[in-house]
């Protein structure tokens, strides 16, 4: 079944997870996507958090607060898309992803395709 959400039409609600974990594989695709070493893509791009060994660094966002370091804000893209990690290359992990739902849903009711629907302290706004 084809996926039921277009990750063009989302202004990357996934990207500001503030867990986006990486592995070693995924720090050695960052590290050659970027022409430098390992460690210096694990210690520039990642950071201990959460419980976890590496996640994502991030960085502020108009939407969502918090976004991924890779993330464009200006144009709502991925700007390493070929170098992600395996997490983002897997995710939402069916043919559904919840976000999107609730974006077409409130881009519908709003008669509005460009809203970007977020929560604040558990409100919708």
């Amino acid at each position: 079944m084809p996926p039921s959400y277009d990750c063009l039409k989302c202004p990357g609600y996934c990207c500001s997870y503030p867990v986006i974990q990486v592995s070693k594989p995924d720090v050695v695709r960052l590290a050659r996507h970027f022409g430098i070493a390992p460690d210096v893509a694990e210690k520039r791009f990642t950071k201990s958090a959460h419980g976890y060994k590496r996640v994502l660094r991030r960085k502020k966002d108009q939407h969502f607060g918090r976004i991924c370091r890779f993330f464009d804000t200006e144009n709502r893209r991925c700007t390493i898309y070929a170098a992600r990690p395996a997490v983002c290359r897997t995710f939402p992990n069916g043919t559904r992803c919840g976000y999107w739902d609730f974006l077409a849903f409130e881009r519908e009711h709003q008669k509005d395709p460009e809203t970007v629907a977020t929560t604040e302290n558990g409100q919708w706004s």
